[in-house]
């Protein structure tokens, strides 16, 4: 066995090159490797008896898992695990370019098989320099003279998830697996291997088990069940790996056993998983989405570090992550889509005398009243505005507001005169039929006459509108794909979402400094295909303030904190579930505080009926904000971190921060089930210690021990605070409260001196 060893950003990758001269990906961690650890377990598998441990590493542990039809896969596998693919096991190595580029290292690594499939498969590995993450992506290549079918095609696959150590691996093993939903984004949840069904249940021998931990999404809305994100620790060697794939559709990833190990495969769309598949014509090729693969210790916070500050490395430059604006939307606890002129001038004014920079009109601006299924065509709509919207975007920019509207560009309504008009080859096709969801028509990008109506759209809105700021919602599910020019459904949905993403490029070619929020139903899309493109993404579409808390605190898990759009909506009035609904008393000012906390370790996404509010509660609105722009420099460069770990929707006590070398920002948040979150009812006969919170302040890693803490926010409404022993106690009455505490590291300076020829010290 001959080993290529590659150290870069503190990845210890090895390579094997077998007798077969087959590469093999023989490790990939934070720690070097460690021969023994490749075979260890039972008596079959001693490192001594060679022959036995190359025929092991011979039927696992390929670069690359690519599997085309027609093909014998003839190790073991069971079910439908993607290893053992063919032509994969076939594979040889056939060369690697190690090179430099302006980003980092760049690998390229060669294998062909020339004597069954005739393939070419290309794996590219590209570092960057002051991060610990990989992104990788294979393409490959038909060679021969015969049609190849593509049936499945891994971006990233590693063998040897648990392999170092001694503890089994249902004591080691920990996988997190971020959950993601309609109002209930970012949950993030951790298991033991064994809690998943993979219970090592024959150890020393080979495990051969049926079961697969698989993560996965089919269609459009690429973040409807999970976040495309993966991390992995192994707590005896104290490792982690972590992985982000980014596409803006199906992909799948997957953690099973082979011969003893654990594998992860990571990938885009799939024929089992998403009805995807790609005929290869001779010389044509085909690339698989990008995946970014990190290490780390066993921290899923130091982990989501490493990749905050990837992700900012790959991202668009842009203003707006750059200056992080305060957006004013008129939607949420608002006019909720029922805007007209009348009812938009009093929100403009307060607003901008709260001190917001972007002002939103969200949905309705486009057609009188019930307007779901006739959407399409957005143009302004007299009734709601009588002389024009732009009198409504002139206003806003009087009032020293940069306007925006909202836009649903990839659907028409079904009943929207274009879309009568318009042939099917438009629109999404199966069956013959144009697919239908929630009474709209999905939008096909590769078509040329669909991009020339979505850019005259985004012109007109730009250009005669005056907008600078556009809400790009997306609010359907159009399932596996269409089968328009396409092999297969899912490959149709994998170009139209290629296309869409190169017409999102041509858009800010065009218009570089306006600005594109991402949302789908609020979270269904965060995915870094996206938003490496769009600057900020909307977090939710949750409309209670409490259960918004989980979300903004984990929030940073998923997006970078200057692109994490969180809404802030003080309500004026108040039902029991946190709705606005006439005839409830006005709530107390924990509601305002608790509200903006919500946002402003991320991006204030204002909203609420501001001008009737009460000036107490408004001064709070304007308090918040004017704070938020004088940290909002620090957002942009700070990473996460979680004091009391991650959030849950269950919880009582929440923390999240953002931590720079000698600084932090604190938000603690505190909802009491018990108390059925109601600040006007006291609570009796509870113990006084849920009014206390320890939070630990060992994960700053200041170089002392020693802080100056604040309460930032609010200046006025302080709360009985203390640091012992690197612990903040904090001290909170009423069920439901928040604050955000800054955190300065002290540091003395140490007394110089110096030692003279005869011994003495000079101070």
């Amino acid at each position: 066995m001959k080993y290529i060893t590659i150290e870069e950003n503190g990845i210890h990758i090895v390579f094997g090159i077998t007798k077969k001269n087959q590469i093999k990906l023989l490790h990939f961690s934070r720690i070097e490797f460690n021969e023994e650890d490749i075979c260890h377990f039972g008596e079959e598998c001693k490192v001594e008896d060679r022959g036995r441990k190359e025929q092991f590493i011979d039927e696992a542990f390929q670069l690359v898992q690519i599997n085309l039809s027609g093909y014998n896969r003839p190790y073991e596998k069971h079910g439908n695990k993607h290893i053992v693919t063919a032509p994969g096991y076939l594979l040889t190595y056939a060369g690697m370019e190690d090179t430099c580029n302006d980003i980092g290292r760049r690998l390229v690594i060669h294998q062909e098989d020339t004597e069954v499939t005739h393939i070419h498969v290309e794996t590219v590995m590209q570092f960057y320099d002051g991060s610990s993450v990989v992104r990788v992506y294979n393409t490959v290549k038909n060679v021969g003279e015969e049609m190849q079918t593509l049936e499945y095609i891994s971006s990233f696959c590693y063998t040897g998830l648990e392999k170092e150590g001694n503890w089994t691996s249902d004591e080691k093993m920990v996988v997190a697996i971020p959950f993601n939903g309609w109002q209930k984004e970012m949950s993030i949840q951790k298991f033991y291997f064994g809690t998943l069904g993979l219970a090592q249940t024959q150890p020393g021998v080979y495990q051969r088990t049926s079961q697969v931990l698989e993560v996965t999404n089919t269609g459009n809305w690429s973040t409807k069940k999970y976040l495309p994100l993966g991390y992995v620790e192994n707590r005896e060697a104290h490792t982690g790996l972590f992985w982000q794939i980014e596409h803006n559709g199906s992909w799948h990833y997957e953690i099973s056993d082979q011969n003893m190990h654990f594998y992860l495969c990571v990938s885009g769309p799939t024929e089992v998983q998403s009805h995807w598949f790609k005929n290869l014509a001779p010389g044509e090729e085909f690339t698989s989405v990008p995946v970014a693969v990190g290490v780390s210790h066993d921290s899923f916070e130091e982990a989501m570090g490493e990749l905050t500050k990837y992700r900012r490395m790959i991202r668009r430059p842009n203003r707006d992550d750059e200056e992080l604006p305060v957006i004013f939307n008129d939607y949420m606890n608002c006019l909720f889509g029922d805007p007209t002129t009348e009812r938009e001038i009093p929100l403009i004014d307060a607003a901008a005398e709260c001190g917001c920079e972007y002002y939103v009109i969200d949905a309705g601006w486009y057609a009188p009243g019930e307007w779901w299924d006739s959407v399409g065509e957005w143009q302004e709509c007299r009734e709601r505005f009588p002389n024009g919207i732009k009198e409504v975007t002139d206003y806003i920019r009087e009032k020293g507001m940069v306007p925006g509207v909202w836009l649903e560009l990839e659907v028409m309504g079904i009943n929207c005169e274009k879309a009568k008009q318009a042939p099917d080859d438009w629109f999404f096709v199966r069956h013959g039929k144009r697919v239908y969801d929630r009474s709209r028509y999905q939008l096909d990008f590769r078509n040329p006459a669909v991009i020339a109506h979505v850019n005259e759209v985004i012109d007109r809105v730009v250009n005669e509108y005056g907008v600078g700021y556009i809400k790009m919602d997306y609010n359907i599910e159009p399932g596996i794909g269409t089968e328009l020019y396409a092999e297969s459904v899912g490959q149709g949905m994998l170009e139209h979402e290629r296309a869409y993403l190169a017409w999102l490029d041509d858009v800010f070619r065009r218009y570089p400094d306006l600005v594109i929020e991402n949302c789908s139903s609020g979270g269904l899309r965060i995915d870094y295909a996206l938003l490496s493109r769009y600057s900020i993404q909307s977090t939710s579409d949750q409309e209670d303030y409490r259960n918004y808390a989980t979300i903004a605190a984990n929030a940073a898990a998923g997006v970078t904190p200057e692109q994490a759009a969180v809404w802030s909506y003080p309500m004026h009035i108040f039902t029991e579930y946190g709705f606005s609904k006439p005839g409830y008393v006005e709530r107390g000012i924990e509601e305002v505080i608790y509200n903006m906390v919500n946002a402003m370790l991320l991006r204030i996404h204002q909203s609420g009926h501001l001008a009737e509010l009460s000036a107490e509660r408004l001064d709070l609105v304007k308090e918040g904000i004017q704070i938020y722009k004088r940290i909002r420099k620090d957002i942009k460069n700070a990473l996460p971190f979680w004091p009391l770990g991650l959030a849950h929707n269950e919880d009582m006590w929440l923390c999240a921060g953002l931590k720079m070398e000698d600084k932090a920002y604190v938000a603690v948040w505190k909802r009491d089930m018990l108390g059925k979150y109601d600040n006007r009812k006291p609570i009796k006969n509870r113990d006084l210690r849920d009014n206390l919170i320890e939070i630990p302040l060992e994960g700053l890693h200041f170089s002392s021990h020693e802080y100056e803490i604040k309460i930032l926010y609010p200046e006025l409404e302080q709360v009985p605070y203390a640091i012992v022993n690197d612990v903040l106690e904090v001290h909170f009455a009423k069920p439901v409260m928040a604050r955000l505490f800054e955190i300065k590291e002290i540091k003395r300076e140490e007394p110089s001196f110096t030692i003279l020829d005869d011994g003495f010290i000079l101070l």
